[in-house]
């Protein structure tokens, strides 16, 4: 009961700032927020959207498996949101794009375009349904389990309560919303972190020696090629992921295109992508202290959970939980459903000022959402964190081979066989992969995001029909 009181307490507020930021909300203002946000806002807000509630759930728990060498992949992060900063936005904002897959359009035609963008329409409802999955597990356990209310009642109700919010105001509310959301997450994970520390008997500097000191707190392997954990590995992987996960991601790229010029969109960009490493590192501290507490004999991502219910008197904690929670989770869902609402409109109905359209887009697409979450219930067997980046890799190679042959080649594809390569790329990295397990016992990570790219690549540029003038 107490958790159920927190959410609908959460979500009086949310609806709120909708209510102040929707009046005279228009398409304009649903799609780009009409180019008046500021960018410290942005930057703060997508902190929160990227950390979702997958990361307060999975990343404390990877500690026990692999360490801190999450943070290498962290580290690469860095690296793509500069790319980002210094070759994506100027181009996005010279185009004063909407969405960025109409630069797929007039660069490679439109076959291609409707590619990409049904390649994000799949990447993202994928990828934002595992991670909203996170928030209907812990509520279902928590609040309705106890009184008896079904898995598909509880997402149901938790994807109504944003399509509430969002309906209007689209990214001009989630501007403020994700803000919101982004100081509720890191005061609740402060606040958490601080309760295990007074548990543990130790002091804030005495926690920071013990998690410095302990074995899990490992970051770098670089005597291991074979390690899916390798430096270079996770390095690199993460540069390409954040480029593609960011950087060719409508979500996230709608958000920056909302600051006032291109100049604010990149001091939002690089403060961001800076911070998204201390965020990070506080997650796998936090990880490492409930180790200490717990004991390392629990599955990763039941490690938080586990610590919460143990601490099932302390209603404070149960509270900080709860908001911690639904604040990630729907800090990322919120934005995802505005943005698959967007790309739709106005890439693949090419409609961008139908009200009446945006409008039944908007529910579709929730109700889309429902059913991918459901899906996902059924056949997820592996970490979340795991499940996204696998998806990624998949899903956003053929986004990263189109932009990248765009951007970097002369060449004019063949429009019509595009929709085919960008198809094929991932069932051949899949057969790589199988096949690398069988000959080779080796099982490809977060880089098979770089062969799928690379496959698409090749693919467009081996038939590729003419130059054309840069």
């Amino acid at each position: 009961m107490t958790i159920l009181i927190t959410v609908l307490a959460y979500f009086a507020v949310l609806f709120a700032i909708s209510r102040l930021t929707s009046r005279k909300a228009d398409n304009n203002t649903f799609y780009r927020a009409n180019r008046r946000a500021p960018w410290y806002m942005v930057a703060f807000g997508m902190v929160g959207a990227s950390i979702s509630g997958v990361t307060f759930i999975s990343v404390p728990g990877m500690v026990l498996n692999s360490q801190m060498t999450y943070l290498q992949m962290c580290l690469g992060f860095i690296v793509g949101y500069l790319v980002i900063a210094f070759v994506l936005l100027p181009l996005y904002y010279r185009l004063n794009l909407t969405t960025i897959y109409t630069y797929l359009g007039q660069r490679l035609g439109q076959r291609s375009y409707l590619t990409g963008a049904s390649f994000f329409l799949l990447a993202k409802m994928t990828g934002a349904a595992v991670r909203f999955y996170v928030v209907c597990i812990i509520l279902q356990q928590f609040v309705f389990d106890p009184a008896g209310i079904p898995f598909t009642v509880n997402v149901v109700v938790m994807v109504l309560l944003i399509w509430l919010y969002t309906r209007r105001g689209g990214i001009g509310t989630l501007v403020f919303t994700d803000s919101f959301q982004t100081l509720c997450l890191f005061t609740a994970l402060i606040l958490i972190i601080l309760s295990v520390i007074s548990q543990l008997h130790l002091s804030v500097g005495e926690a920071v020696r013990a998690v410095a000191a302990s074995d899990l707190s490992r970051i770098f392997v670089f005597d291991d090629w074979l390690s899916p954990h390798h430096f270079m590995k996770q390095f690199l992987s993460g540069a390409f992921i954040a480029i593609v996960m960011t950087g060719l991601d409508q979500d996230m790229m709608q958000k920056n295109l909302t600051c006032k010029t291109l100049r604010d969109a990149q001091k939002d960009m690089c403060t961001y992508g800076v911070a998204f490493v201390p965020a990070n590192l506080l997650f796998m501290a936090l990880g490492v202290l409930l180790t200490m507490v717990l004991g390392s004999g629990i599955k990763g991502d039941e490690l938080l959970p586990t610590y919460i219910q143990g601490a099932a008197n302390s209603q404070l904690l149960i509270i900080l939980f709860a908001i911690g929670i639904v604040a990630a989770s729907f800090s990322s869902a919120d934005s995802a459903l505005t943005s698959l609402t967007t790309c739709f409109c106005v890439d693949i109905r090419q409609q961008p000022d139908n009200e009446s359209l945006r409008k039944r887009t908007h529910i579709a697409m929730c109700l889309f959402f429902v059913l991918f979450i459901l899906l996902f219930r059924q056949i997820n067997s592996t970490s979340l964190i795991d499940a996204i980046y696998i998806l990624a890799s998949y899903t956003y190679g053929p986004l990263l081979g189109l932009f990248v042959f765009g951007l970097f080649t002369k060449s004019q594809p063949n429009d019509r066989l595009v929709p085919w390569i960008c198809i094929a790329s991932p069932i051949l990295c899949y057969a790589l992969d199988t096949a690398a397990q069988h000959l080779w016992n080796y099982h490809f990570g977060y880089e098979l995001l770089m062969f799928n790219g690379l496959l698409t690549f090749l693919g467009l540029q081996l038939t590729a029909r003419n130059a054309v003038p840069r």
